[in-house]
């Protein structure tokens, strides 16, 4: 579905991005796990076209060089970025159906179907619907910059650290989300810090490090891979407990 190829994303004459080169599959999930500063987000943004790159980015053979955001959009692109960039005034419905420009004609009943399905796959929202996005917890934000994206009826949809600032219960309900746009068509690219999560969760896994990709291949084998026992899933596993209540982790022992 995805085809990148040499892809180097520059600030101010420096390569953040490297010559990267990956693919993403139709009904898949692919992960980028990597640390911070590793250029994750950089990449994202360059295949929305939201930063100027050099290199090939092709999407169902289609080059999208020099095509900008909302082009990409209309041709089945959908990114959420990190920072999820809600309208905080407005109400949460209001919030979604900004997502729906794609319908024909503006069409509001094809816009309130598309409604009435992300309202499935995220109950909550149709319970906050009248709700301040601003008032929404952190989980709930998320959703509805999911759901925001999902109004726009991607073929891809990118996620930017989707469990970034999420309570333990709350990331695994996002991830089993994920799974659910995955098993419903969408293919999924995931850029995520939680490489355990990640990499628990895709088919494949790329770890970049310095603008560059380190490693690649299926995620299990990634998962099990010495490099990134070391330097990823040890780490996040020691920072959860050093997060896990004192109480919790003498229940855990006990």
């Amino acid at each position: 579905m995805l085809e990148v190829e040499d892809l180097r994303v520059g600030y101010r004459g420096v390569d953040a991005v490297k010559g990267v080169s990956f693919v993403v599959d139709t009904h898949s999930i692919t992960t980028i796990i990597g640390a911070n500063g590793a250029g994750k987000s950089t990449l994202l943004n360059a295949v929305m076209g939201l930063l100027p790159s050099r290199g090939s980015i092709r999407f169902e053979g289609q080059p999208l060089t020099g095509l900008p955001p909302e082009v990409r959009v209309g041709l089945g692109l959908g990114l959420v970025a990190e920072r999820r960039e809600l309208f905080g005034s407005m109400s949460v419905e209001d919030n979604l159906l900004l997502g729906s420009f794609r319908a024909p004609g503006r069409n509001r009943k094809i816009a309130n179907s598309w409604l009435a399905e992300v309202y499935e796959l995220f109950p909550r929202m149709c319970e906050r619907r009248s709700q301040q996005a601003g008032t929404l917890s952190g989980g709930e934000r998320q959703m509805l910059a999911m759901g925001r994206a999902l109004m726009g009826r991607p073929k891809l949809l990118m996620l930017d650290e989707p469990s970034l600032g999420l309570a333990p219960l709350i990331v695994r309900e996002i991830f089993q989300m994920i799974r659910q746009l995955r098993d419903s068509g969408v293919s999924i690219l995931l850029v995520e810090q939680n490489a355990r999560a990640a990499l628990q969760t895709s088919e494949r896994g790329m770890l970049l490090e310095n603008g560059e990709i380190a490693l690649s291949g299926p995620s299990n084998v990634l998962a099990a891979d010495p490099t990134i026992v070391e330097r990823y899933l040890g780490q996040f596993r020691a920072e959860q407990d050093r997060r896990q209540p004192r109480a919790a982790i003498v229940a855990t022992a006990g």
